[in-house]
């Protein structure tokens, strides 16, 4: 099955996926630096920042991956639980950070998140979003372990809505995504799998209006890297209720 067809609907999405980051696991932070060109760690250390994580704060960091957003918002006294689909993920931040009270680790999935309601004061992302085979469920499940007034805030590679610029944008990240591929794996489709969905992917804009209708509110974008990036920030109300996630 070829890489469109592999990301052409939610089915097919979803194993490609798991498979995917698997194979990538160990040469994760290399490919998130090369590809930010050095800014990865600036852009986490900026969202754990704008987070307000403290003592008295219970987070869920989504994709956790190899662990720099959780280990960043225990820094900060936050209880942290670090989430992540791939087991070897969370081998590696355990590795990386072995001494960690603050932080524990779960193998388990955005979209039906094992969690009960109303669980968490914060919750972060770091190219989570994105790479879920629908994002509308996972959304509402992120409102669903939030409690009322609990944020939101997701760092991920954006969808410029220029044309040009984003034409661009894609070509670079498929030419570099392809060589990186080759010489890591000796499969250029591995990191080409980064441009081919940000292609199906609604941009942080199209992210802060669904976050709007799936019941949050002060729904923003905070853009990085000429728009290049960005992290979404949302909040959910005060008093609001468990929606049903579309799709």
């Amino acid at each position: 099955m070829s890489l469109p067809e592999s990301l052409a609907t939610p089915e097919a999405k979803a194993p490609y996926v798991r498979r995917l980051f698997a194979t990538i696991a160990d040469r994760y932070d290399l490919i998130t630096r090369l590809l930010s060109y050095g800014r990865d760690a600036a852009w986490k250390r900026r969202l754990v920042a704008m987070s307000g994580a403290g003592h008295a704060i219970r987070a869920l960091d989504l994709a956790c991956g190899t662990g720099d957003i959780a280990f960043g918002l225990a820094e900060r006294g936050a209880r942290v639980t670090g989430l992540d689909l791939t087991v070897r993920m969370l081998q590696l931040a355990r590795a990386k950070m072995p001494a960690r009270p603050r932080v524990a680790y779960l193998a388990g999935d955005m979209m039906t998140l094992p969690f009960g309601d109303a669980q968490f004061d914060l919750v972060t992302a770091g190219y989570g979003l994105r790479n879920v085979p629908r994002l509308e469920p996972a959304i509402a499940e992120i409102h669903r372990v939030l409690r009322p007034g609990g944020r939101l805030l997701s760092l991920d590679f954006n969808r410029p809505a220029n044309p040009l610029k984003r034409g661009i944008y894609l070509v670079y990240l498929t030419a570099v995504g392809s060589t990186l591929g080759w010489i890591l794996h000796r499969d250029p489709d591995t990191y080409r799998y980064i441009p081919e969905s940000i292609k199906r992917y609604p941009g942080a804009d199209g992210v802060a209006s669904i976050l709007e209708r799936s019941g949050f509110q002060d729904c923003g974008v905070v853009s990085l890297l000429g728009g290049f990036m960005a992290i979404n920030v949302a909040r959910k109300p005060a008093g609001s209720v468990r929606l049903q996630a579309e799709g």
